[in-house]
């Protein structure tokens, strides 16, 4: 009984959370753009109606359909978001409806499907146009009569779901093409929220910049104040930078360069040096490097060693898109001592392609 108790109890506590943090206050955007986008999402979150999110890749896509079921009726019921392009066909299928035991040679037992689980809830399509057409045709069956039969199954089952689908592709284009059915197109299409790209709201960037320096001081545990607020913040030059690039990843771009900031600040004033190489050249930015760089006027010979050794390490690893391995081999040392000297120097690591 207690722990039925605490297992409720963790999931209202759990509940509330994911509401606070996908309320619309929280979704940082105040150019005009985006605040009439926000009024749309605050407009339709509580209808029943299918939405498709569109928007380039690092815009937000997912975060505006978490917040949508998190400001619905069906907000205290799951989420369940599907990566569409990451899956092949016929396990997206068994993804999506389940199977029955027996229903192909690996499916030693019946497996519930995400619309099964997700029944009461909110379903969300992560990039709809890479699916293919036979699971085309069952999506749109769901949408149309509000059930699904399971693979190896002949009994259909009905559940009320909503379907939240986003996608960085033109999906009228792929109808023209043959590649994306109509009618699915015109059933997901019911409401359309376009999400603009960063380079089209860049008065949002000091926000998102100040948003995530507190979110990313909290996770390293640094440059806070008593408030639980950082206190970092980026000097004129590199924030003229930040506001004259073109931003190809969008949101998720800023996001990363951000953190990089975190891990490399040394000061509450963070320079432009900090800033990737690639960002200032893509801007036409050079900068001559000095080969050490101090803390402050009074730093230890040992913090200015450990500043610059931190610095090198965390671009050599960016070059290598995060692989331990590939750098330690153009450091010329064994991945052993890198790995001692990333913990030292408390590096956070990130996955490949992040």
């Amino acid at each position: 009984m207690i722990a039925l108790r605490r297992r409720e109890y963790e999931n209202t506590h759990l509940k509330r959370a994911l509401k606070e943090r996908y309320s619309f206050p929280n979704i940082i955007g105040r150019s005009e753009r985006m605040v009439r986008t926000l009024d749309l999402v605050a407009q339709v979150a509580s209808s029943r109606s299918t939405i498709l999110i569109t928007g380039e890749t690092g815009t937000g896509k997912e975060i505006i359909a978490k917040a949508i079921h998190a400001n619905s009726a069906r907000a205290d019921q799951l989420f369940v978001a599907v990566n569409s392009g990451q899956l092949p066909p016929d396990l997206l299928e068994s993804t999506l409806f389940g199977h029955t035991k027996g229903a192909f040679t690996s499916a030693m037992q019946s497996k519930k499907g995400y619309f099964e689980v997700a029944d009461k809830g909110t379903i969300f399509f992560d990039e709809i146009g890479t699916i293919g057409p036979e699971t085309q045709i069952k999506l749109l069956r769901v949408i149309q009569e509000k059930e699904f039969t399971p693979l190896g199954s002949t009994a259909p089952i009905k559940v009320d779901v909503r379907i939240l689908a986003a996608t960085n592709a033109d999906l009228h284009q792929l109808v023209k093409e043959g590649k994306f059915r109509e009618d699915l197109y015109y059933r997901l299409n019911v409401i359309n929220i376009a999400l603009p790209p960063l380079r089209d709201r860049k008065e949002d960037i000091p926000l998102l910049a100040e948003y995530f320096f507190t979110y990313y001081c909290r996770e390293n545990g640094k440059y806070l104040d008593p408030n639980g607020r950082s206190v970092l913040h980026f000097q004129p030059e590199a924030l003229q930078v930040l506001m004259e690039h073109n931003w190809p990843g969008n949101v998720r771009e800023l996001e990363n360069v951000v953190e990089r900031a975190v891990v490399l600040a040394t000061d509450a004033s963070v320079p432009i040096d900090v800033l990737p190489e690639a960002l200032l050249e893509a801007n036409g930015v050079r900068l001559q490097r000095s080969e050490s760089s101090p803390l402050s006027p009074d730093a230890t010979l040992f913090q200015i060693v450990n500043d610059y050794e931190r610095r090198v390490i965390i671009e050599r690893l960016e070059q290598a898109n995060w692989s331990q391995t590939e750098a330690a081999e153009g450091l010329h040392v064994p991945l052993s001592t890198l790995n001692q000297k990333i913990k030292r120097l408390d590096i956070k690591i990130r996955k490949k392609g992040e």
